[in-house]
């Protein structure tokens, strides 16, 4: 039998079948011309301090139950509010339902005018001020950390050239430390093919486009084909599609990378491994992860296939903290912090081991 929909003849379907393709249509239609983007970071916060481009949150709680705040910093590229994407799926909103006094790091969206910000400065400079400002504003002394993805990177080069400062617990999310073996980036980025100064001297900052291409083709048929046949088949689920909507929405809301940093990112991270070597140096002061000596909690997924786990793992064998954890969770590169792992492992762990160590 043909069963004529808009504009589909569904010929060969039954008629509950056609029914149900027809409102998926619709459904699809809706959402791609209709339907208002996502609401995403809604948790209310103020903004504490600026510098350049960079925002410093301290997140709304009337009931801190913590004597340490909590300070997350996430990657130079994409948006840090993939920590607070959605009501009911949001770390920001689960840890201050703990009792945490959070604030968090956006690096903004940097300029042509940045290209020549390196990780000297976001270090040595922007993260510090930062660190102050929480001290000052949560009136408490220590303070403790949270980094996600390259995050966690920052985070490290920040407490091992710091030791002075009173950081109280670090907790690092899928970030990559060791890169001797970083998997299909590291054939990507041989430096025998893979030519980073012209990029960066052509371009100038990396635009957003061509780090999230990257990432995909790590995956091309999930990313490209299979994410999308799975939203076609659970339209019906209103609250699947809204979950799909504002991860996308994130994925798609990239950052450019500031061109001197991703020179460094690729040369002495990706290529040289010069963090674990110790052959790191910003603005000729060595950074050496053995300097870090305060609690250390180390979070990775088990099906990251953009931060592999042994990238993360190998943190261990270069601090000096004698309090260690390493979880291992089953998930993904960004389940690891949104969705149902994150609900049940990630979020409970971070809080169960930052309230013991209060």
């Amino acid at each position: 039998m043909n069963f004529n929909y808009g504009p589909f003849n569904y010929a060969g379907f039954s008629q509950e079948e056609a029914q149900r393709m027809a409102a998926r249509y619709k459904r699809l239609t809706k959402l791609a011309l209709h339907d208002p983007e996502p609401r995403v970071g809604q948790t209310p916060k103020d903004v504490i301090w600026t510098r350049n481009k960079t925002k410093l949150y301290h997140f709304h709680n009337g009931h801190v139950t913590r004597s340490t705040p909590l300070m997350m910093v996430y990657a130079l590229i994409n948006r840090p509010y993939i920590l607070d994407i959605c009501q009911g799926n949001s770390m920001v909103e689960y840890l201050i339902k703990e009792g945490f006094d959070v604030y968090m790091v956006d690096w903004g969206t940097p300029g042509i005018e940045d290209k020549g910000l390196k990780f000297d400065d976001f270090v040595l400079d922007y993260l510090p001020e930062a660190f102050s400002v929480v001290q000052e504003r949560s009136g408490s002394a220590k303070v403790s950390l949270l980094g996600y993805c390259m995050g966690g990177t920052l985070n490290s080069l920040f407490a091992a050239l710091h030791p002075e400062l009173p950081i109280a617990n670090l907790v690092f999310l899928a970030s990559p430390i060791d890169f001797t073996d970083a998997g299909l980036f590291a054939n990507w980025l041989n430096p025998e093919t893979f030519n980073v100064d012209k990029m960066v001297d052509v371009m100038g900052n990396i635009p957003a486009e061509l780090i999230d291409f990257g990432n995909k083709m790590l995956k091309p048929v999930s990313n490209f084909v299979s994410s999308y046949v799975h939203l076609w088949d659970k339209l019906h689920d209103e609250v699947f599609v809204e979950n799909w909507r504002v991860l996308n929405h994130w994925v798609n809301d990239g950052t450019p990378f500031p061109g001197e940093s991703f020179r460094q990112w690729i040369k002495e991270f990706y290529q040289k491994s010069a963090l674990v070597k110790k052959e790191l140096f910003l603005r000729g002061r060595q950074v050496d992860l053995g300097r870090i000596t305060c609690p250390v909690l180390n979070l990775a997924g088990d099906k990251d296939h953009i931060v592999l786990p042994n990238q993360s793992s190998e943190l261990a064998k270069h601090i000096g903290s004698k309090d260690y954890e390493f979880v291992t969770v089953p998930s993904g590169h960004v389940s690891l912090v949104v969705g149902k792992m994150a609900k049940e492992i990630t979020w409970p762990k971070i809080s169960e081991f930052l309230s013991k160590r209060d």
